[in-house]
């Protein structure tokens, strides 16, 4: 028998070794087959249920959204990194997205959470630099983008620091999903290290131009 689990590892296995569009088109048959196989031999009296088929093509289909877009975004971080220093000015004042943690220092955060497809409900947890969590809110599950503004649900607002964000799926009130939430902010600074571009944020948080997954006029 064919687990879920085992399931949406393999893809999600083959999806990140390979980038092209063949190799995806490839995977894809091969999670049909899987998930053909999985209906095949399970249990009668005890059948999966049919929102576990959803999670599964969900998480395929962000997975090879993800590839396609970071074939892209890196092609773009190599052509301004093959650039002379002095080009490096393109990025800077550019609102770069990205997953990493980030300085909060009293402003609201962009968020752009992920959440999959098929999901009820989405949780927004935010930790510390210790990465203990220190919140965790109720977000729409259809927005493009989410503000952290780092005010406690008592009153008063969390220190000055650096913080991350997870983006935790729910089906029917049980967590199905939980991934690294990217944020959007400013660059103020590109530099050239080893031949690698790598942009400092605002907060002085530095993020290699490779990990970037979208850009954005400053508003």
């Amino acid at each position: 028998m064919v687990t879920s689990v085992s399931a949406a590892q393999t893809v999600a296995t083959q999806a990140g070794t390979t980038s092209t569009p063949a190799a995806l088109t490839s995977d894809f048959e091969t999670f049909l087959k899987m998930l053909t196989a999985q209906a095949r031999f399970q249990d009668p009296l005890k059948p999966i249920d049919s929102t576990e088929y959803a999670a599964q093509l969900a998480q395929f289909s962000m997975v090879e959204q993800q590839v396609l877009t970071n074939d892209t975004l890196k092609a773009l971080a190599a052509q301004f990194g093959a650039q002379s220093p002095t080009s490096l000015a393109a990025w800077v004042g550019m609102e770069a997205r990205a997953v990493t943690p980030l300085a909060f220092d009293g402003q609201p955060i962009t968020i752009a959470p992920e959440v999959p497809v098929g999901a009820s409900g989405a949780r927004l947890v935010v930790r510390n630099a210790s990465g203990a969590e220190v919140q965790r809110l109720t977000i729409p599950l259809l927005a493009d983008t989410v503000q952290w503004t780092g005010q406690k649900e008592g009153g008063g607002t969390f220190p000055a620091g650096t913080y991350s964000f997870e983006v935790e799926a729910l089906t029917n009130g049980e967590v199905t999903a939980t991934t690294q939430a990217a944020v959007y902010a400013r660059v103020t600074e590109a530099q050239l290290n080893g031949g690698a571009v790598v942009l400092i944020f605002e907060g002085g948080t530095a993020v290699p131009a490779s990990a970037v997954t979208a850009l954005r006029e400053a508003a």
